[in-house]
């Protein structure tokens, strides 16, 4: 049995750190959720407006980002510099979420996107495929295994135990699938915006600017909202961004490498700022052209919110869509690649600062964090799971859901607190640090930071308007960590494990 080790080597050139950005952002979010963000907008120019506006906060964020990954280019990047601006349990609490719910619950969502999309080409994997039927825990929640999930879990270990292998191994996985999958969303938009622009488009068909004149109203798209006409629309609009938001959020991950890129100084502020650049641009192009191609009620009611692929099919008919399909397949593959190779060194940096289990401290003799990665793996793959029960009112049959997604939901405005710490953390270490070396100094400082904040205290009060329930329920889970802290802050035989 190999003898583990503590080293990490720096072996990300700035291609790869670029492939880790790209590939971490682009998943399946791109092609799914303009369903959701029109059903809630109803006009196009809207839809483009909400794509947009993520895609300023997520550059906005990325220029922040890379002072700081410059400055401190260590494994668990944002983790540390939480850390070193607000101190070590505001930092515990970014890494346990990360690691309890935003990491794992995203890796098993895309593995879970994976396994659907696998499902058009093999019949035998599907959602109510069951290997193990659902065993009921209680009236909300069950468990099972189907043939899905099996698909998802499979995937999960595979690319697990590939990165294991070494960072070798990982960036060359990374870095073919992110050069393919790009080359499929910029085929998508080459083919929506030459061969779109039907007379019946959204495009073409709808006002771009006023929804009502679409048969859109506050009330249809969020049920039980009582504030009417301008406002109603700032609000609903607040929630619209989340989908495109969150479609590109993962950016951060290349900094939780920083400690295995060469000249992070220099390699981590590229990576960051043209890996961003690129994808926020190509994904205000995707959405043009589904408004270009489709109409408004085609993109609302995409089955199973498959925006790009009845894009596609509405072009080149049937192969079109099998086509994308198998190019989403590719997105998701090398996304949960990103997602498993980044978000490990985080458990690796909590375990070196004594505050996660002690074998997760290690590198093996490849280098790279394994007994951090395994329990990753294992987590995420538990998360696929557990189902939530939904109970049809009229027939009484149960339908399925997936907790991790209820968790996702539940953790979405306590992430945007933590990304509104992170963009702020500039500000806080120019002031308390000021000596340290920057090698790279952010851009429209202090402008960008002060956007980005105000866009994310916007959003964040926008959810806690629209769903304080899940809000609460969020923060509740965020703060679970603190008695673990607490815990884990003792002398480290009282906490560390073997």
């Amino acid at each position: 049995m190999s003898q583990p080790n503590d080293k990490l080597v720096r072996g990300l050139g700035p291609l790869d750190a670029t492939m880790i950005v790209i590939g971490s952002m682009i998943g399946s979010g791109i092609f799914i959720t303009s369903a959701e963000s029109t059903r809630l907008l109803g006009a196009p120019g809207w839809l483009l407006l909400a794509w947009t506006m993520a895609g300023i906060l997520t550059v906005a964020g990325a220029l922040c980002c890379a002072e700081l990954a410059a400055m401190m280019p260590r494994a668990g990047g944002q983790y540390v510099f939480l850390r070193q601006a607000y101190g070590p349990a505001i930092g515990f609490l970014f890494g346990w979420t990360l690691f309890l719910v935003i990491q794992t619950g995203t890796i098993a969502a895309v593995a879970i996107a994976f396994a659907k999309f696998a499902g058009v080409f093999l019949p035998a994997v599907g959602s109510e495929i069951y290997l193990v039927r659902p065993i009921h825990l209680s009236d909300a929640f069950a468990i099972s295994l189907s043939s899905e999930q099996f698909v998802a879990i499979a995937l999960i270990f595979l690319l697990t135990w590939v990165n294991t292998r070494g960072l070798e191994a990982g960036k060359w996985v990374q870095n073919i699938f992110t050069l393919a999958k790009t080359a499929a969303l910029l085929a998508l938009v080459v083919l929506g915006l030459s061969l779109g622009w039907k007379s019946g488009s959204a495009a073409r068909a709808s006002d771009w600017w006023n929804p009502w004149a679409n048969g859109w109203s506050p009330q249809l798209a969020q049920p039980g909202l009582t504030i009417g006409s301008g406002l109603a629309l700032v609000i609903i609009f607040g929630k619209a961004m989340i989908g495109p938001l969150f479609a590109q959020t993962a950016w951060t991950n290349v900094t939780f490498t920083g400690s295995e890129i060469r000249e992070p100084g220099r390699n981590l502020p590229r990576a960051l700022l043209l890996g961003c650049g690129v994808v926020v641009t190509l994904y205000v192009l995707a959405n043009l052209a589904y408004v270009a191609t489709l109409s408004l009620g085609e993109i609302s009611h995409a089955p199973q919110n498959r925006v790009a692929v009845a894009a596609v099919r509405s072009i080149l008919g049937a192969p079109g869509a099998s086509a994308m399909a198998a190019a989403i397949l590719v997105s998701t593959f090398g996304c949960e690649n990103g997602l498993i190779l980044a978000g490990a060194r985080v458990s690796f940096a909590m375990a070196r600062d004594r505050l996660f289990f002690r074998a997760a401290a290690h590198t093996n003799t490849r280098h790279v964090p394994a007994a951090a990665l395994l329990a990753q793996g294992v987590w995420a793959a538990l998360l696929t799971l557990p189902r939530t029960v939904r109970i049809d009112s009229v027939t009484g049959a149960s339908g399925y859901g997936n907790v991790y997604t209820q968790l996702l939901e539940y953790i979405v405005a306590a992430d945007l607190i933590f990304y509104v710490l992170l963009v702020a953390a500039v500000l806080v270490l120019r002031r308390t640090a000021p000596e340290t070396p920057r090698p790279y100094r952010a851009w429209g400082y202090p402008i960008a930071p002060l956007v980005a904040i105000f866009i994310g205290l916007f959003l964040i009060v926008d959810l806690a308007v629209l769903a304080p329930a899940t809000c609460g329920i969020g923060c509740a889970i965020v703060l679970s960590g603190l008695p673990v802290y607490l815990l884990c802050r003792r002398p480290p035989n009282e906490c560390e494990t073997d």
